[in-house]
């Protein structure tokens, strides 16, 4: 099932076909947005097939090669009908057909990832099949072992977990509200009692009951890495970046220790709003930031309380346009929100989407039933049956989610010529930047474009830092968060962080790199990570820290291709078809080459890099360290 999830987690190897998911729970924006029931199909077990004697050959690899791709291709698309009706209709019987593809797609790659181990030290093998053999072994999410019954057991539990998460429910005064619900008020509300309970009560009702099946998850999977050779899940997950585990995790330190200023700059003046705004005793002028007044259920992007943070500024110089206000004026639908979308792609070049895309997408919340609201876009049939999943709202940030939705099924079918195994980006960074890069491109000249914008409303200098300062609530309040989130699951998974601390581990690390804390104590009774969707469905998450980064590097490259020469901040590339031409040809690569031959193909560098992210918002962080001089900036806690 291609929904922003599985995808990056290469549906090929896991059987499943692909999901891209967003970073939040309706597209967090990131965001992409991860493996939704979408990750029952990552699900894996491991063994050596029994007919496979004697030295293995390179054509006898050639061989398996091509009937594993095969099989996997076909099975594929109706896994990914049963997942999409699981997530789009939760109840007993879909789960339970969930569960029943996702057994036997782990089945299925009981044979692959067993003979794909087995042919790894083969001399000879043609660079395609080695690439190949490299994805069916470690490109799977949750490897289960070789036991009787660990595969089925393995699938019941993740498809509960994530069922779980669609079904959970918080409250405020008493009201009962869906996941959905309490997302959108959040961002709204402003009494801080009312926001502790709806934290609490999602955190308390969504995760504590998935700690025991999450400890039980762990322990299967790791006994199905280890069978692949890694050292745990973890592991295994840090190898599918054409480098090493340990490598990987130095890359990922390098480019946070990169951006980490802009963020310093950035929570010292955040708490300083905060403070303003509450008062000491709710919010103190210096340490920490209190999670539940961030605007964001997860404290990972702060754009909601933009109103309070930019409270002081100089009268006159609030942002001469609100672009939510914007889309109810212009009487924007859900459904007009993406046929805009689809705009900027045909602007590029890119062909309409096919007819089926709009008969066969969730665009908005079913009133009649359950679903899984958390923004994803899917491929079904690995070619054309492109679909997004939505509960879109007219509102800035699902006008945005909808861009970054729609950036992965352009890429799904610009790679569907790929072998069904290439079907993938090139690292699931990528998936998650493409959609991103176009929402960068939602300037100001982009909406007067478009009409939603009148020549007088454009920024003035002042207005436009604070356009700046509203998009650094988001893009760089969120850096962090995309690393902790599996900084504490690597943890989890190589036994650093046991079971009886999963809660004070989470806390302590959403201290060291956020410097926020919880609204009140937790204790080991609680698991909030389970509150955070990507968590109960098993989404790795260091794509979403990687996307941000990548996000600026593509920006920065479409902007000096289409010839931008003003503040790189204001560029859009909207309506520029030279842009589009080398967009798809870096996206119509897949997974078939390394990711730094495709980012060099795109933007000239094979190197990854914080640079662009912070050439666009310098002119801001010039300004906040301006702003924070005096104050008392960073919180106690471990160093990062």
């Amino acid at each position: 099932m291609k929904s922003t999830v599985s995808l990056f987690a290469l549906a090929a190897a896991t059987l499943l076909a692909s999901a891209c998911t967003t970073a939040g729970a309706n597209g967090d924006q990131s965001a992409a947005a991860a493996s939704t029931t979408e990750t029952t199909n990552d699900l894996a077990m491991t063994t050596e097939s029994p007919s496979m004697t004697g030295a293995p050959t390179a054509a006898e690899a050639d061989a398996f090669v091509a009937r594993a791709e095969r099989e996997l291709a076909e099975f594929s698309v109706i896994s990914n009908r049963a997942q999409w009706v699981n997530a789009t209709h939760i109840t007993p019987d879909t789960d339970a057909l969930a569960t029943h593809f996702g057994t036997i797609g782990t089945e299925m790659s009981v044979r692959f990832a067993g003979e794909a181990a087995r042919f790894a030290n083969v001399q000879g093998l043609n660079p395609d099949t080695r690439r190949k053999l490299d994805i069916l072994r470690s490109s799977l999410t949750l490897p289960a072992p070789t036991t009787a019954g660990a595969a089925a057991e393995l699938n019941d539990i993740a498809t509960r977990l994530q069922s779980q998460y669609g079904r959970g429910r918080g409250t405020m005064n008493g009201e009962t509200l869906t996941g959905n619900e309490i997302e959108a008020r959040m961002g709204t509300v402003r009494n801080p009692a009312q926001l502790q309970e709806m934290w609490t009560s999602w955190n308390n009702n969504v995760g504590a009951p998935m700690r025991r099946d999450f400890a039980r998850l762990v322990q299967i999977s790791n006994q199905g890495a280890q069978n692949l050779g890694f050292h745990d899940t973890g592991a295994l997950w840090r190898s599918n970046y054409d480098m090493s585990p340990d490598e990987f995790a130095v890359l990922t330190d390098r480019l946070w220790n990169q951006v980490k200023p802009l963020y310093d700059a950035l929570h010292c003046f955040t708490r300083a709003g905060l403070n303003r705004h509450y008062g000491d005793q709710v919010q103190p002028a210096t340490g920490p930031i209190r999670a539940d007044l961030l605007g964001n259920l997860w404290a990972q992007e702060w754009g909601n309380v933009y109103d309070i943070v930019a409270a002081r500024r100089a009268r006159g110089s609030r942002p001469s346009y609100d672009l939510t206000q914007l889309l109810v004026q212009n009487h924007y639908t859900p459904d007009r929100i993406v046929h805009t979308g689809e705009s900027f792609f045909s602007s590029l070049g890119f062909a309409p989407l096919p007819a089926s895309f709009w008969t066969n997408s969730m665009i908005t919340q079913p009133r009649d039933r359950e679903v899984v609201c958390h923004a994803s876009a899917w491929d079904v049939d690995n070619v054309e049956d492109l679909r997004i999943k939505m509960c879109t709202r007219v509102n800035s940030d699902d006008f945005v989610t909808v861009h970054h939705e729609l950036g992965h099924n352009y890429y799904q079918r610009a790679y569907n010529q790929q072998p069904f195994l290439y079907q993938n980006s090139a690292n699931d960074g990528f998936h998650e930047a493409v959609g991103d890069t176009i929402a960068l491109s939602i300037t100001p000249e982009y909406l007067q474009q478009i009409g939603l914008l009148n020549r007088n409303q454009m920024p003035t200098p002042e207005q436009d830092r604070d356009l700046l300062l509203r998009q650094a609530l988001d893009k760089i309040a969120f850096l962090p968060f995309g690393l902790m989130v599996d900084r504490w699951r690597w943890g989890v998974f190589s036994g650093e962080i046991p079971e009886t601390q999963y809660q004070a581990a989470w806390d302590r690390l959403r201290l060291q790199y956020q410097g926020i804390v919880p609204p009140g104590p937790r204790s080991e009774q609680a698991f909030d990570p389970g509150g955070k969707y990507h968590v109960a469905a098993s989404v790795p998450y260091t794509r979403y820290f990687l996307a941000r980064i990548l996000q600026f590097q593509f920006f920065q490259a479409a902007c000096r291709q289409a010839g931008w020469t003003g503040p790189l901040h204001r560029c859009s590339f909207y309506n520029n078809r030279e842009v589009g031409q080398r967009l798809n040809a870096m996206l119509a690569m897949g997974a078939s080459r390394p990711w730094p031959d495709a980012l060099e193909a795109f933007t000239g560098t094979r190197e990854m890099s914080g640079d662009a992210m912070i050439a666009y918002f310098q002119p801001l962080l010039t300004w906040l360290q301006e702003q924070n001089r005096g104050r008392q900036c960073g919180w106690q806690g471990p160093s990062t």
